[in-house]
């Protein structure tokens, strides 16, 4: 099978390539990629290359597909495995594999990414059961699945205790007051949706950001009025206009300090805030991944032994994770695509990837079969005025409040699909 994908040949090195993909094994799936959503940390991948411990060595001998995040159809299946999977069937990829190597799909192997008109999906991550069944017709959800079990799995991970009981109660604190510094971003909106839609049992909740025009947007996609539906006292920080954060926040908190605290910047002010406004027993989540290994910051230990204040940084999401997401989006009680700002082809994911980290975009949706630039969801109205099917994408998304959508992203695929 021909396939076109983008390959990371060495550090900033990312090449769109064309080429055969050999015969899948007896226990292999050739997979067709329908849409694949852009993460921060292909960017990170991107960056250091060969030193990032998820890729492997000689790259520019055996570059390798990046992009993680994807669904589409299996269009052939290996002899061995035909009880298990159906050409045909829908599927979205969970990546986090949980190998001592470190190798996932989108950072180690050259014909498995999602990044790609077509892949193999190869043995090792089919008998790790990677290959979830999608029951859903919209791809960019499907895609959205995995980073939305990186938010879940957080919320997992979080923990509290009790005095001399040695067992953590897992999760964030139930009738608990949650803080999300700097959740502007996507993966920050996602965390939002979840804390606030999916039944965590949560009394208050702050959002934070130093940027007015992602503050506005937050207020659009979540508004206050929504979270008191669920019980739920939600309120908006521009910090860029509080003079002192800290005691700021704690006034928020009723000055008992949260329970959970959330970053999802690594910046060094913004984690110093967010050890000092966490509560008795708080947990900090360290949700954003640093790409200097001597990241350090300075943390009260004080209250670390006094007042049981601990940190918990995670990675990924399981399986059950994934599994949780997609029926959340199912049922219709989160919306991952609100998290989408730009969509584009295949030809425009080099730039785009490498463009991240200067960016304040969020999410960027992939269609590997579509020839586009990346377009920006406001941008689809000025590329209407000289071509009828941008116009028809941009009616549609303003149908659905400025989100990406099904209905736009079926019109998309069934006129600009090569």
């Amino acid at each position: 099978m021909r396939t076109k994908a983008v390959a990371l040949y060495g550090k900033k090195d990312l090449r769109v390539r064309e080429f055969d993909l050999p015969e899948i094994g007896e226990e292999e799936l050739l997979v067709k990629v329908i849409s694949d959503t852009a993460c921060l940390s292909t960017y990170k991948a991107t960056i250091l290359g060969e030193d990032h411990k998820r890729v492997p060595e000689n790259l520019e001998e055996h570059p390798i597909i990046v992009g993680h995040e994807f669904g589409g159809f299996i269009v052939e299946v290996g002899d061995k495995i035909r009880e298990q999977f159906n050409e045909g069937d829908k599927f979205v990829l969970q990546p986090a594999m949980g190998l001592d190597s470190g190798y996932s799909a989108g950072y180690s192997y050259e014909f498995f990414g999602g990044d790609a008109t077509y892949c193999i999906i190869p043995k090792v991550a089919i008998d790790l059961g990677s290959v979830l069944p999608y029951n859903g017709t919209y791809f960019a959800n499907g895609s959205l699945a995995e980073p939305m079990s990186c938010i879940i799995g957080a919320f997992n991970a979080n923990y509290h205790t009790t005095p001399y009981v040695y067992k953590h109660e897992m999760g964030v604190k139930k009738g608990g007051q949650l803080a999300l510094l700097g959740c502007g971003g996507p993966m920050g909106i996602g965390a939002l949706d979840y804390a606030v839609n999916g039944d965590l049992g949560i009394k208050k909740i702050v959002a934070t950001e130093i940027d007015e025009k992602r503050i506005n947007r937050l207020k659009k996609l979540i508004p206050p009025s929504a979270a008191k539906e669920k019980g739920i006292e939600l309120v908006y920080v521009n910090v860029g206009e509080v003079e002192n954060q800290k005691d700021y926040l704690m006034e928020l908190s009723d000055n008992q300090g949260f329970d959970d605290v959330f970053v999802f910047a690594a910046v060094e002010p913004l984690l110093i805030l967010a050890d000092g406004i966490l509560g008795n027993d708080g947990c900090l989540n360290f949700f954003a991944g640093p790409t200097d290994k001597n990241f350090t910051v300075p943390i009260n230990l004080y209250n670390v032994h006094y007042a049981s204040t601990h940190i918990v940084g995670t990675s990924g999401g399981s399986t059950d994770d994934m599994k949780h997401s997609l029926k959340l989006t199912e049922e219709g009680k989160i919306n991952p695509s609100m998290m989408i700002t730009h969509i584009g082809g295949i030809e425009a994911t080099p730039e785009m990837i490498l463009g991240m980290k200067n960016a304040s975009a969020g999410k960027n949706a992939i269609y590997p079969h579509i020839s586009l630039e990346l377009t920006g969801l406001e941008e689809f109205e000025e590329k209407g005025k000289t071509d009828p099917v941008f116009m028809e994408v941009h009616k549609l998304i303003e149908k659905h409040d400025g989100i990406w959508n099904e209905e736009a992203e079926k019109y998309l695929l069934e006129n600009l699909s090569n």
